[in-house]
């Protein structure tokens, strides 16, 4: 709504207060906005708006009202959260037409602040003729660019705040990605016995200081592996703190804590709260720190995880401070792990995280923090920010098909491949690489050939006049792409190729 429309006389917003006041409690908050859904029937449609919904997990909601004549539904939240909401919304509830001549100009073309400066090429943009060279001997592969792994890799090696980067093994396990970000100087972070298997025997060289082994709700004989490998070890769990202390006496261990916040762009992603299942609540520490000293466990590092694809940098200076504080209570305190969840722009017109900002605020609560705590060394443990942009998804087109007025396009793999959209509405960017200079005119669905009814790649995409083999181009697909991927069907998933 028009923020002019806010311009309130404040005295007779007081004189309002006032007589309220005479029946009933008052309070005043503001500023406020007012985001509305508007539509015909809303009632009936709102099982199709949980996705939107979504995006109001985070906030701080003051009023949701819907209104009689069934045409709108309303949340009042923060004003500075105002325009953000309703571009998300517009972005994720209405498909844009380009060149229309009715609806006009998109939410993107009309408010989107200038760029700073002009845009890098992509580099499957710049790689064209070389990833349809592979495509040619491939009916689908997954493609990934050294150098953007190095390029991302020297991004968070370059922020000052943060002593250990470690990499979430788990987001694309490939042998010579690992090697490449070894020789970066990165660490990895792996949730699994196999895991931390397949990083030593990747890179045999590497320092076992240099991992950091964090299960969940694993056997003893996992926990008891890694310390006889003497593999860096973090608890979850209060439960093998009492029950199996002993295997543990003597030992330096990590502790995951719940800080009782998650964040993240769907559910399945969020790794914090009560309906989470990592980590022991903060509110339970003083009991960690008793257990801890009965069994003569030192606590060297305490790790926190709120989830995942977040763009807001205080997330990680709020874990940072929660932990710092706890640090009284642990005296062999020396590491915090803030955990990862980079975000990643999705390549429709978001903006990326701002690392700088990022080191900012993380330098700034470690020095308010003081004394040994401003000691205390800070890892991060990113996974998807490494690897997602530098990996593709090449897949050919095999079928076209037209139901009434919805338009299919077929490609040579689907949800065994890339289940990511079918797993949490994943968006990726889907390009006709063989047809990439010309318009995109058509309104499509971009789907693979498992029999399930989620095996959508990319719903009402805007792609030229496609036809059976051509090649298109998923996008961002380096993570979480073929290390979910199955042979659901009895389908082999996409090979995975580098450049």
């Amino acid at each position: 709504l028009d923020p002019a429309a806010n311009a309130l006389d404040p005295v007779l917003v007081q004189r309002l207060v006032t007589e309220l006041s005479g029946l009933c409690r008052t309070q005043l908050i503001g500023p406020c906005a007012s985001v509305s859904l508007v539509g015909r029937n809303i009632r009936a449609i709102l099982h199709r708006l949980g996705e939107a919904f979504e995006l109001f997990a985070d906030q701080r909601i003051y009023l949701v009202s819907q209104a009689a004549n069934d045409l709108n539904f309303t949340f009042v939240v923060d004003e500075d959260q105002g325009d953000r909401l309703v571009e998300e919304l517009h972005e994720r509830l209405i498909q844009g037409v380009r060149g229309d001549e009715v609806l006009g100009p998109s939410w993107q073309q009309l408010f989107a602040p200038p760029p700073a400066a002009a845009p890098v090429p992509v580099w499957w943009r710049t790689r064209r003729d070389e990833l349809l060279a592979l495509a040619a001997g491939h009916e689908c592969a997954y493609v990934y660019d050294r150098d953007t792994v190095r390029a991302a890799a020297g991004q968070l090696r370059a922020l000052q705040s943060v002593d250990q980067v470690l990499y979430a093994l788990k987001a694309n396990p490939h042998a010579e990605l690992l090697r490449l970000l070894a020789a970066e100087g990165l660490g990895f972070e792996c949730v699994s016995r196999g895991e931390v298997e397949h990083v030593l025997s990747s890179v045999p060289q590497l320092p076992r200081e240099r991992i950091l082994f964090t299960p969940n709700f694993a056997a003893r004989e996992e926990y008891a592996w890694a310390l006889e490998q003497r593999i860096p070890l973090t608890i979850d769990n209060l439960f093998v703190l009492s029950q199996w202390g002993e295997l543990l006496r003597g030992r330096e261990v990590f502790v995951r804590i719940d800080t009782g916040t998650g964040r993240g762009h769907h559910h399945h992603v969020r790794t914090a709260g009560a309906h989470a299942k990592f980590g022991i609540p903060i509110e339970e520490a003083e009991s960690i720190a008793e257990l801890a000293a009965c069994h003569a466990i030192r606590i060297v590092g305490l790790h926190a995880h709120a989830g995942s694809g977040v763009m807001d940098v205080d997330n990680w200076a709020d874990i940072a401070t929660r932990l710092l504080a706890l640090a009284q209570r642990f005296p062999d305190l020396r590491v915090i792990d803030v955990g990862g969840g980079l975000g990643v722009p999705d390549g429709h017109g978001q903006h990326g995280l701002e690392l700088g900002e990022l080191d900012t605020v993380l330098s700034a609560s470690r020095q308010s923090a003081g004394g040994r705590r401003a000691r205390i060394a800070l890892w991060l443990e990113p996974g998807r920010f490494l690897v997602a942009a530098a990996g593709v998804l090449l897949a050919r087109v095999t079928q076209i098909k037209v139901k009434d007025d919805v338009h299919y396009v077929g490609i040579a793999t689907g949800m065994n491949s890339l289940i990511r959209p079918a797993l949490y509405g994943a968006w990726h960017e889907i390009v006709n690489l063989t047809r990439l200079d010309e318009p995109a005119t058509h309104t499509t669905n971009v789907v693979g050939p498992i029999c399930e009814s989620a095996d959508f790649l990319g719903h009402d995409r805007l792609l030229p006049a496609t036809h059976p083999g051509d090649v298109l181009l998923i996008a961002n697909a380096g993570a979480y792409g073929h290390a979910m991927s199955s042979r659901y069907n009895l389908r082999e998933p996409a090979p995975e190729l580098l450049l």
